[in-house]
């Protein structure tokens, strides 16, 4: 079996995404595990750019819909958490059942900030359990 992407999956995910980006993406989904379906690589694109963001299976469902591929919010859901599970994203869960996928999965601490629905990364040296009360 090949490792590489048929040219469909490279280049019909969205038309802002360059071949050689769909490729890595699809190339690190593999080393994690995960087969590189054109929909798993299109969302990897738009998660693991280097950008430390936290996100919702909603507003990434609105996000990649906005690219032009359209992906029901189910499977976007299981991407995030199949994500998760490969250790490629962290869930982070704020209260109930309102979680957030975070893409920076180095060790580090959070903030939610309620009034603004707005989850805040901590670096973890710059949290001293000793001195809190």
């Amino acid at each position: 079996m090949s490792n590489a992407v048929p040219p469909d999956q490279t280049t019909n995910a969205s038309p802002a995404i360059m071949p050689e980006t769909m490729a890595a993406m699809a190339s690190k989904l593999r080393d994690a595990g995960l087969r590189p379906t054109r929909q798993r690589v299109a969302i990897a694109c738009l998660l693991l750019d280097g950008r430390h963001r936290h996100i919702t299976a909603e507003n990434l469902t609105a996000e990649i819909n906005a690219t032009g591929l359209h992906v029901a919010g189910g499977t976007v859901y299981n991407t995030l958490n199949q994500f998760t599970d490969a250790g490629l994203l962290r869930r982070v869960t704020v209260h109930n059942e309102y979680s957030l996928f975070d893409t920076n999965t180095e060790h580090h601490h959070h903030f939610y900030e309620a009034a603004h629905d707005r989850l805040i990364d901590i670096p973890a040296d710059q949290v001293l359990l000793s001195r809190l009360p």
